[in-house]
């Protein structure tokens, strides 16, 4: 029998991407705005939810490091680079 897989998981069969995760969570929580779940429905969207809160923080963290280390001097130090959007074009 095929393995069922969840709305979340990608194509790959490995971990969701950030932004379907992302994206996820947002209807989860809109779900549970609407407030006419049945409670057992809403407890089980709510541990998925903070399951995938939990797994984005995860990712933030680890692209936070990465881009950390992309951006150290050459004495090692991280250094702040001050983001500024490209100017429009037109």
């Amino acid at each position: 029998m095929a393995e069922k897989k969840g709305p979340a998981a990608s194509p790959a069969g490995d971990a969701p991407g950030f932004e379907r995760s992302l994206a996820r969570l947002e209807a989860i929580v809109g779900a549970m705005e609407q407030g006419d779940l049945p409670l057992e429905e809403s407890l089980a969207l709510f541990e998925e939810g903070v399951a995938l809160a939990r797994a984005l923080e995860a990712q933030l963290q680890a692209a936070e490091l990465k881009v950390e280390a992309l951006v150290r001097g050459a004495a090692g130090v991280p250094s702040v680079v001050p983001f500024e959007p490209p100017a429009d074009a037109s």
